[in-house]
């Protein structure tokens, strides 16, 4: 194989095939990536792929002139940092002679000692329809919203695995995903294009680094990206269905039942503030500066109907207290106050996309709901306060 490659392109499509391996494995080809060079004109087109044998990525890019065609099995840690440190070549020159690559740039040579290229596990391809039980089209921002307003409240124990996912859920031409962490639970909906598919849906858990590598590649993606469900995988194909070799991402399904969410979500609330997004975001965050790991929740005491004012206030012995007012946009009901880690409010409100957001109570040992339109619900329990 010789191939000459742009760096940059080069250098974003390591980064993300990266992230897949394991660099830990007792294998060391899943320490690794694959590059295939194929000719194809004038130019050609270089794939990168990678597997932690759970997750697997499969890119291409067509920014490279190929020379010769063939594979290298190359180790990911080395490949990224080379790449990175030519920083000021513009092209780099990848050439391969039975497992050892040499990398030439602008006056610098570097000869990595990788291992057969027969030696990676295969990377699967995108399914057809027929063949997944289920199969959907999405519109690549709303997907990728989707996975923003869920991520951040999935467990980060491994004590629970089924909590270490989202769960997307689908029935025709609805969608949900939802995530929790024992503490907190988002819910987001959405609209997808099931085409031809002839499963009316299904659900499914989906790890949250499979998650966190689709959040990296939607934002370069076609405008809809094809996502597939087998019995036991997601694949999510991020280019338009022509296009040479495309972006492949597969992943195994997390095993286990996801927690009745349902039940979870409180529908008895009787006291709602309307709060501007902005405004809450900035109280929450002083309230939080006099607050530490002993003391770490702020209090919301919500004045009433009549005076529609909401106090934060915090302590933290020897470091001192914070007093933040705000007034509401809206709100009904009695007065209460509730304490709340304010980590947990910030998380939410970074992910909505209007300016408002309603908050609704029960009582200071209940948990709270927030919500911002019909697509997106936010319930946090509450916290002690001294």
């Amino acid at each position: 194989m010789k191939v000459i490659c742009d760096r940059a392109a080069l250098q974003e499509a390591t980064n993300l095939t990266a992230g897949v391996v394991n660099p830990r494995s007792p294998r060391p080809q899943l320490a690794c990536i694959r590059l295939t060079a194929k000719r194809e004109g004038a130019g050609g087109t270089l794939t990168l792929a990678a597997t932690d044998a759970e997750i697997s990525l499969r890119l291409t890019t067509d920014e490279v002139e190929v020379q010769e065609e063939g594979e290298a099995l190359i180790p990911a840690d080395k490949l990224r940092q080379i790449v990175a440190a030519q920083d000021t070549d513009p092209t780099l020159t990848l050439e391969t002679d039975g497992e050892k690559t040499t990398i030439k740039g602008t006056g610098s040579r570097f000869l990595i000692y990788g291992f057969p290229p027969g030696d990676f596990p295969p990377i699967p391809d995108f399914p057809k329809p027929e063949a997944a039980a289920d199969a959907f089209s999405a519109s690549s921002e709303v997907f990728l919203q989707l996975i923003q307003r869920t991520i951040f409240s999935t467990a980060r124990e491994n004590s629970r695995y089924a909590i270490n996912g989202v769960l997307l859920k689908r029935h025709n031409k609805k969608i949900e995903m939802v995530a929790t962490d024992g503490r907190r639970l988002a819910l987001a909906r959405g609209t997808v294009d099931p085409g031809a598919s002839k499963s009316e849906g299904g659900q499914c858990i989906v790890p949250t680094k499979a998650l966190n590598l689709a959040q990296r590649l939607l934002p370069t993606a076609a405008d809809k990206i094809r996502i597939a469900i087998t019995d036991n995988q997601i694949m999510f194909a991020f280019d338009d269905p022509d296009s040479p070799g495309g972006t492949v991402l597969t992943s195994n399904l997390v095993e286990g039942t996801f927690p009745p969410y349902e039940d979870v979500v409180p529908r008895d609330q009787d006291k709602k503030a309307t709060l501007n997004v902005e405004t809450l975001s900035s109280a929450v965050k002083r309230a939080a500066l006099l607050t530490n790991e002993e003391s770490r929740g702020v209090r919301l005491a919500f004045t009433g109907a009549q005076d529609k004012m909401l106090r934060l206030s915090s302590r933290a012995p020897e470091m001192g207290e914070a007093e933040i007012e705000v007034a509401l946009d809206g709100y009904e009901g009695e007065g209460i106050e509730i304490g709340f880690n304010p980590a947990f409010i910030t998380d939410a409100l970074k992910v909505v996309t209007g300016n408002d957001v309603v908050m609704e109570l029960k009582a200071g040992n209940k948990p709270g709901l927030i919500k911002s339109g019909n697509d997106f619900l936010y319930v946090v329990m509450p916290v002690s306060l001294q």
